[in-house]
Order: C-alpha cells, then structure tokens, then sequence
C-alpha cells in the first residue's frame, strides 16, 4: 500500500514538476489576477458613471478587490446593489420630460373650459372667453396682458397714464390762424378776465321825464281870455 501510495506521490511530482504544467499553472494564476484587479476598476469606472459622489467608486473598488479573493460572488453582489441608471440615463429622462412637458405646454387651451384653442382666435367658441384682442392701429392680434403691440409698437396703456397726469390742470387753449381763440372754456376765461377788468358801474332804473301838462285857459270875469 505504502509503494502504491509513493508511485502516485512520484507521479504528480513529475506532472507538475514538467515546464509545460508549471507554464500553464502560472498562466492561469496571472489570469485571475488580471481578472481581480480588472474587476476592481471595472466597478470603480461603473460607479463613476452611476453617481455623482467622488468617494464612492474608490471605496466599491476597494471593497472588490478585499473581498473577490474570498468571496468570488462579490461582483455580482456589488451589480444587485448599485444605482440602476447611470447619470446620463437620468439626463435624457429629464430632458424628455421637459420636452413633453413644453410640448404640452405649448398647445393653446382655454383658460375658463380649459378647451383646446387656435392662437388667432379671439373668443374661445365653447364659453366665450375673449383670449385675444386685435390692436387699433395696425389690426393685428396681441394678447391681453400686452402693454403694447409687438407688431407695430403702440402702447395702449399711454392715454391712461396721460389722462392721469393731466388731470386738475386746464386744458390748453389751441389758437387758430386768425388769431381768434376757440373752446368754451377759453371764451368763458377771456370773458371772466374782460368782467374782472372792467370797472363796477351801478346799473339803476332809467328815470322818466315827465310829460308836460296842459293848463286850462283862465277866464276873466269880464269874459275875456287871459293871455
């Protein structure tokens, strides 16, 4: 038994012993290795693509690389746990809700029905909201929250502002070419002006120059007329 046990002990001896097995063995060492460290930075080059924390990747590279020599699963463990999209997977969902949410955004609805409306109308046709109004000087549609119009620059909001500033002063006298003066109130002010100028005269009752009256001829006794 001992001689039968000693053959086998002598026989892989001489196997492993062989160039060719010493070369294959350490060829497939160098390949774990690899293997090992490849893993590690494949996980630290996941981990940067997943998260924008720069600690993170060094310390799930370094966990690999503790733990794959004594627990080879260790990949798999660290491929359950990670984030589940990557930052740019997060970027393009972003940007596609945007995108539907300024499509959605961009069609035109009612603001009372919350119906869908064209931008040239002016009255919404379901519950005759006005949505727009056309400007006066150069008839084209402008919103109603417009200051002005973007087409043709007229600022509606200019008559208010200058009813607003004018308001308790007199209004301006225009004088025509003649040199007359016209409106009520400048004729009511020269007339006012005329009155305060001149002096008060005391207006009394005309007196009446009594008519003369007819005396009857006296009669002298002796019948004469007394001339």
């Amino acid at each position: 038994m001992d001689g039968i046990l000693a053959g086998i002990g002598s026989a892989l001896a001489g196997f492993f012993g062989s160039p060719v097995v010493q070369f294959v063995i350490y060829s497939i060492l160098a390949y774990l290795v690899v293997l090992w460290l490849a893993s590690a930075y494949w996980v630290f080059r996941d981990m940067q693509q997943r998260t924008e924390n720069a600690i993170l990747p060094y310390l799930a590279a370094s966990l690999v690389i503790v733990f794959l020599p004594v627990f080879p699963l260790a990949v798999f463990v660290y491929k359950i746990i990670r984030p589940h999209e990557k930052i740019g997977e997060v970027y393009e969902r972003n940007l596609a809700e945007e995108a539907l949410l300024a499509e959605v955004e961009a069609i035109k609805s009612c603001p009372t029905c919350a119906r869908r409306v064209n931008d040239e109308w002016i009255i919404c046709p379901t519950c005759r909201t006005r949505l727009n109004r056309v400007c006066p000087n150069c008839s084209r549609l402008v919103g109603l929250d417009w200051s002005l119009c973007a087409w043709c620059g007229k600022d509606f909001e200019r008559p208010a502002t200058a009813i607003a500033s004018t308001a308790g002063r007199p209004t301006p006298i225009s004088p025509l070419p003649g040199g007359e003066e016209t409106g009520r109130i400048g004729r009511t002010a020269s007339a006012l002006e005329v009155d305060s100028d001149r002096p008060a005269v005391s207006r009394s009752m005309p007196r009446v120059r009594p008519s003369p009256r007819t005396t009857a001829p006296r009669t002298a006794p002796d019948g004469l007329t007394d001339g």
